[in-house]
C-alpha cells in the first residue's frame, strides 16, 4: 500500500507553550491508525495538524508527497472538502438538513449534482442500515443512528484520508461497538486511511497502528501494515 500522509518533526504552539512536540507519523491508504492518551495530551491537536487545520510550527505534514505548509487558504479548503473527510464525536449533523441531504453534503459542497450526490448518500446509507431514515432529520433519530449518518457523511466522496476525532465518545458500549466495526470495514473497503483519536483502549485495539500521546510526545506502539 501506497503513503497517503507523513507527519516529520511536527511542533505546534499555543502561545509559548508546545502543544505537540516532534510528533512523526505516517499512514497508507486503507490503514487505521489510532492514538490514544489522556485529555489535554495533545493527541485533537495532532489531528488538526494533520488535517491542515492548524499550522504546524516546525517540521511538516506532507499529503501524497506534498507538503500542507506550500497550500494557500483556498488550497486547503479544497483539500479538506474533497480529499479528507471528518467525524466527529457528536456527529453535528446540520438540523435543518435529512439525514440523506446531510450524508450528501461534501459532494454538493464539491459542486456535484443534486441528484447524483443524493443517489451516492443513499448508497453509503444502505451499506450502513440507515436506508429507511433518509427523508429525517436529525432529531428524529437515536444518538447511535446520528453517529452512523455521521459516518456516512465522512465516507461519501471517497475521501483520502477520515479524520475521526472520538467518533464513539458519545455512544453506549452496544452502539459504539456497531458503529466502529462499519466505519473501520466501510473505509477498508474503499481504501480510505483513517487517524482515529481515542481514550478507549478498546476502540484502539481495532487499529492496524496504535500510537500513544503523552504531553505533546507522540510515541510508535505497534503497526501491523507491512
Amino acid at each position: 500500500m501506497s503513503e497517503v500522509l507523513r507527519a516529520k518533526e511536527v511542533d505546534l504552539l499555543y502561545g509559548e507553550t508546545p502543544a505537540v512536540r516532534k510528533a512523526e507519523i505516517s499512514l497508507r491508504r486503507g490503514e487505521v491508525a489510532a492514538i490514544t492518551g489522556q485529555s489535554g495530551s495533545g493527541k485533537s491537536s495532532l489531528l488538526y495538524c494533520l488535517a491542515g487545520v492548524l499550522p504546524v510550527a516546525r517540521g511538516e505534514v506532507r499529503f501524497e508527497g506534498r507538503s500542507l505548509g506550500e497550500l494557500d487558504d483556498e488550497e486547503l479548503s479544497e483539500l479538506r472538502r474533497e480529499r479528507f473527510g471528518f467525524v466527529f464525536q457528536y456527529g453535528e449533523l446540520l438540523p435543518e438538513l435529512t439525514v440523506e441531504e446531510n450524508t450528501a453534503l461534501p459532494l454538493r459542497l464539491a459542486g456535484r449534482r443534486k441528484k447524483e450526490a443524493l443517489d451516492a448518500a443513499s448508497e453509503v446509507l444502505e451499506r450502513l442500515g440507515l436506508a429507511d431514515l433518509r427523508q429525517r432529520r436529525p432529531s428524529q433519530v437515536s444518538g447511535g443512528q446520528s453517529q452512523r449518518v455521521a459516518v456516512a457523511r465522512a465516507l461519501v466522496h471517497k475521501p483520502a484520508v477520515v479524520f475521526a476525532d472520538e467518533p464513539t465518545g458519545s455512544l453506549d458500549s452496544a452502539n459504539a461497538t456497531a458503529v466502529l466495526e462499519e466505519f473501520l470495514t466501510l473505509a477498508r473497503s474503499q481504501g480510505t486511511a483513517v487517524v482515529l483519536v481515542t481514550h478507549d483502549s478498546q476502540v484502539a485495539a481495532r487499529a492496524d497502528s496504535r500510537y500513544t500521546m503523552c504531553d505533546g510526545t507522540l510515541t510508535a506502539q505497534m503497526r501491523e501494515v507491512s
